[in-house]
């Protein structure tokens, strides 16, 4: 077997998922099944199943920032994935982190609400997430209901999609990549991105199927994509594809219809 030297690293800092198939456990599934090393920061522990949430505990940000220069101390991180962070302490917390270690790409999943409807960041944190991490992200991946809670306006129609894109680009982020799938287009999902260099859209055929972990899956997919050398637009759509396939080959491990990601079947295919 070759051995690689130091091989990139790419961390997540997110929510622990008792349940398993959303936050830091989905993250570290997509990063093995993209083959770099992942690296976790747990910024928040959740009691969770399919079913939804029954508690949230912040992890304090003496301990988090630890966490943090752990691994910076020890590993290449190239990439940064940011996903539930659930107080305003936190998110000063990691963004004061990230501009002291400056990696050389942020995902930003500005992960609000849950699937279940439960909030999962405190409306404290708003101003926070908006003013110091979205400016440090190279790439910001709000669904709808983000982007609606960070733009105060609907999008209820492709036009208002269209117009979200840009104002979201307009908060600071180096790209953006607006998750589709809670707006119904028909028969697909369009996933709309924009840089400085233009749009485009990455569309699948939309599934019935209630995915859990998909927004989770989709930023750490990019985050291990840019780490592994590719574009930002390419790595996008890479990542849009990763989540097809895993979707496709989803599993329902509870007891509600709630279907969790094949990230291993994923896999095998790429």
């Amino acid at each position: 077997m070759n051995h690689i030297e130091r091989p990139v690293s790419v961390m997540t800092i997110a929510g622990s998922d008792s349940g398993g198939g959303a936050g830091i456990q989905a993250d570290l599934r997509t990063f093995a099944a993209h083959r770099v090393h992942g690296l976790c920061a747990l910024a928040a522990l959740t009691a969770q199943n399919t079913q939804g949430i029954t508690a949230v505990h912040a992890v304090p940000t003496d301990f988090l920032r630890a966490q943090i220069d752990a691994c910076f101390a020890d590993f290449n991180v190239v990439a940064v994935k940011i996903g539930m962070l659930a107080s305003a302490e936190i998110v000063t917390a990691v963004a004061d982190a990230l501009a002291h270690y400056r990696p050389r790409f942020v995902v930003l999943d500005p992960v609000m609400v849950a699937t279940s409807g439960a909030k999962l960041l405190d409306d404290d944190a708003h101003h926070a997430l908006r003013e110091r991490l979205i400016p440090l992200a190279s790439v910001l991946t709000p669904n709808i209901p983000e982007a609606q809670w960070l733009l105060g306006q609907r999008i209820a129609i492709d036009r208002d999609a269209e117009h979200a894109l840009h104002g979201l680009h307009a908060l600071g982020a180096q790209a953006v990549m607006l998750k589709g799938a809670h707006l119904h287009e028909g028969e697909t999902v369009i996933d709309r991105w924009l840089d400085a260099s233009g749009q485009a859209q990455f569309i699948h055929p939309r599934l019935s199927i209630e995915g859990h972990g998909t927004g989770c899956t989709l930023a750490a997919a990019i985050a291990a994509n840019l780490a592994l050398g590719l574009a930002p637009r390419q790595a996008a759509e890479a990542a849009s594809d990763y989540i097809a396939r895993a979707l496709a080959g989803s599993y329902r491990p509870g007891c509600t219809e709630l279907h969790v990601l094949d990230h291993f079947g994923a896999m095998k295919t790429t």
